[in-house]
């Protein structure tokens, strides 16, 4: 228990340190106005709005890095984050028609780039959500991690509203389809098992971490194709 209560206390002491630095260093990305549309965003230039949407993948990332270390330290003992126990997990958007490999990512369109980003983020919004809801009914969940965890969501949504102005920008496309991830993590009412509870939230973490780094790289891609077409890697 000493263990833990130090552990807690030191992870709170650096988060607190670091945890301005992103709220400060955060490009606003709020393209909502009163009414709802996304005006806000339409009016600045391409090129700074593609900037825009990258720093906030990039900070979406640093926090989902900071989350899933965060989380194993708190909640996974060591040889259970060893084990294949996520195997029984599969992320929630494996089915999607995303590439992985450095290949297969460079021969995607610019279009598909951002169609891929912009399946990443929504696909992700809802299990972020159910994230927040879990964790609050775990005992002693220091606030640091709730927060963090309701900031990433709350960019999230940011980072999407970003996306689609950018492809109306850049594939000069005004209607979008939200997609939804067909196995959703919110259907089963059943309280699972406190172990298998944190196993499948510490898998829903390391799965968002992979996806929030793609989210970046596609989108570091683009920017690279805009700039220097040939030699991007």
């Amino acid at each position: 228990m000493y263990e833990y209560t130090t552990s807690v206390i030191q992870w709170s002491v650096w988060a607190l340190l670091l945890w301005p630095q992103h709220l400060t260093a955060s490009t606003p990305l709020d393209c909502r106005d009163d009414q709802g549309s996304l005006s806000r965003c339409t009016s600045i230039s391409q090129e700074k709005l593609l900037d825009r949407v990258i720093h906030h993948a990039e900070l979406v990332y640093r926090v989902s890095e900071e989350l899933c270390s965060l989380f194993e330290e708190l909640f996974i003992p060591f040889p259970f984050s060893l084990q294949s126990n996520q195997a029984a997990y599969a992320c929630i958007t494996k089915a999607l028609p995303i590439p992985s490999s450095k290949s297969e990512i460079q021969q995607l369109s610019d279009k598909w780039l951002l169609h891929s980003v912009l399946m990443l983020v929504q696909s992700w919004i809802e299990p972020l959500v159910y994230l927040q809801m879990t964790m609050e009914r775990y005992d002693h969940t220091p606030d640091m991690l709730l927060n963090k965890t309701k900031w990433v969501s709350e960019k999230l949504i940011s980072l999407e509203q970003g996306v689609v102005v950018l492809i109306k920008k850049m594939l000069d496309e005004s209607t979008l389809t939200t997609v939804h991830s067909d196995q959703s993590v919110l259907q089963n009412d059943v309280q699972p098992e406190v172990v298998e509870s944190v196993m499948r939230d510490y898998t829903l973490l390391s799965c968002f971490k992979k996806d929030a780094h793609k989210m970046e790289t596609f989108l570091k891609l683009l920017k690279c194709r805009q700039t220097d077409k040939y030699n991007c890697s």
